[in-house]
């Protein structure tokens, strides 16, 4: 009896002990069929995650490949247990801090982004081989299916695909196994046109059938490195058989009745969510007017992305003061110097290269017994370094360019980094990706975004719009508004302001930059305790498809 009354607590109601239906929100409808297709054949979450990552890696080039890596944030329904998995790319052994820099010591432009030298030692394939291991039930090669027949039989060519190949072309160029790959007779191909990738499919079916070694050893291993350094690059074979997934107790934190669950460093994620949550929760801003709301809301992202910049790196090399910059005492500190009528000026100012940021991807999973997954993936630039080593298939990214390049200089997203994100051997770069947990009595969120430096920007105001009481398709679809305190200003997305409160905030002293076109893509899951249901919603500024079933 007492068993049942402490299951019963646990699980928050008897309605609440699990799912009344599984979900997938993920940002292309052939990877969210990829996840159903595997829970449908006896998977779990953990499975499908396996599923649609791949298939992202497949569909998606211009947003994640198994050249990449991420961050996959879990639940275990069975015990409980929430985990961060860590498949960050890290840089090769051969790398220094100066990499980059010419013989000035100034960064030579383009050299972090395009090639073979931009590349970081892949984690994507480590971590699924990890997810299926340690957490899936079916094997590697079941849930790998979905996405080696993708890549085999080939996928059409969509509007978003041309546009990301016509940013790129250039770089695709460059690299004849990535133009024979992704383009058609060195030009982008029509809508609809099929993209067939043969090595990647072989390269999957290596990784099916030998698991970890599969990738990181044996003859796949000796053409990766052997590409990458005939084109420039330092990957070496010690490079590949070093790299390690990570298990990381992922970062928590509070908001009112919400409990926060976010993605721990390198990932920056968590811990500036967490921090801006607890600056803006000093202030009550719910009963505050708009404008005063969202200049508090500007101040406390203003504060976070500085932190970012000055604490923030890899924790197997930095030593970082995390409950200190997660803890409410800390914010309530950075909160003190904040003026309620006046911006503070972000100093100094270095010169912007920041861009729309359209790369990464993300999904969200639940499935029926209440495992979950939500998971952001990215290969950093669309297309990443827009290189692949012939004969393997496997487009690389170009996640270098995270690292501060030399502190104080921005990166292509415009971010300033410090020493704590300095260039090492061995190093993981320091990331933005922010899959996140929601949790309360009601009700259980997952959510996450592409986005560049935005995205956790994206993910607070989602989470604001939760703690409103707002429906999961605002969350998704609310225009947005980002401050990273370098470069100083506001930018933002047409309809995030009307006229009037444009004219405020700049009376304020903020500057404000709208943007031409919207950004993000989010991809979020609610699961409601109390009645069962799941909803989804994908970003209408997306492709992206949910399906409950």
């Amino acid at each position: 009896m007492w068993g049942l009354f402490f299951l019963l607590l646990v699980s928050g109601s008897v309605q609440g002990a699990a799912p009344n239906a599984a979900g997938i929100a993920s940002a292309h409808p052939l990877a969210t069929e990829a996840g159903r297709e595997v829970i449908e054949a006896g998977g779990n979450a953990f499975d499908a995650a396996v599923a649609v990552s791949a298939a992202l890696a497949v569909v998606e080039p211009y947003s994640s490949s198994l050249g990449g890596g991420g961050f996959w944030l879990l639940q275990r329904a069975s015990d409980g247990r929430q985990v961060m998995l860590d498949g960050r790319e890290r840089a090769p052994l051969a790398a220094h801090r100066d990499l980059y820099l010419d013989e000035a010591g100034e960064v030579v432009p383009g050299r972090s982004i395009d090639g073979a030298l931009a590349a970081g030692i892949p984690g994507e394939p480590a971590a699924l081989v990890h997810l299926a291991e340690h957490y899936g039930r079916l094997p590697l090669s079941r849930s790998l299916a979905p996405a080696i027949r993708l890549a085999r039989d080939g996928f059409p060519v969509d509007r978003h695909y041309r546009r990301m190949a016509e940013w790129r072309l250039d770089a695709l160029r460059s690299s004849p196994a990535a133009a024979g790959q992704f383009l058609h007779d060195w030009e982008i191909p029509a809508e609809g046109e099929l993209i067939r990738q043969p090595d990647l499919a072989s390269t999957l079916q290596l990784l099916a059938d030998k698991g970890r070694d599969g990738f990181y050893a044996g003859e796949l291993a000796q053409r990766l490195v052997k590409g990458v350094r005939d084109a420039g690059g330092i990957w070496s074979l010690q490079d590949l058989q070093q790299y390690q997934v990570v298990e990381r107790e992922p970062i928590r934190g509070r908001y009112g009745e919400l409990k926060i669950i976010s993605a721990a460093p390198p990932s920056s994620g968590g811990v500036v969510l967490v921090t801006m949550l607890n600056i803006l929760e000093g202030f009550q801003i719910d009963n505050l007017p708009r404008v005063q709301r969202v200049h508090l809301m500007i101040e406390a992202m203003r504060r976070a992305y500085r932190d970012r910049a000055d604490y923030l790196g890899d924790p197997d090399f930095v030593d970082m003061p995390l409950q200190a910059l997660t803890h409410p005492w800390y914010a309530a500190g950075l909160a003190r110097d904040i003026q309620l009528e006046r911006a503070t000026p972000s100093t100094p100012q270095p010169v912007s290269k920041a861009t729309e940021g359209a790369d990464t991807t993300h999904f969200s999973i639940i499935d029926r017994e209440g495992n979950r997954v939500a998971a952001t993936l990215s290969i950093n630039y669309p297309f990443g370094a827009a290189f692949v080593p012939a004969g393997t298939g496997v487009l690389l990214n170009d996640e270098m360019d995270d690292f501060s390049a030399r502190p104080g200089v921005p990166n292509v997203y415009g971010l300033v980094g410090g020493e704590a994100n300095a260039i090492g051997p061995g190093k993981r770069m320091l990331s933005s990706m922010s899959p996140t947990f929601v949790e309360s009595d009601a009700g259980v969120a997952m959510l996450g975004t592409p986005g560049g430096s935005r995205i956790i920007s994206m993910v607070l105001l989602a989470i604001l719009e939760l703690a409103d009481g707002q429906p999961i398709a605002q969350w998704v679809r609310q225009p947005r508004f980002h401050h990273q305190y370098l470069p100083d200003r506001v930018e933002y997305e047409a309809g995030a302001f009307d006229d009037k409160t444009v004219t405020e905030l700049q009376s304020m002293g903020h500057i404000l930059h709208r943007l031409e076109r919207e950004y993000g893509n989010m991809q979020a899951l609610y699961w409601d305790r109390r009645s069962g249901q799941v909803t989804g919603a994908s970003d209408p500024r997306g492709s992206g498809r949910t399906v409950i079933w």
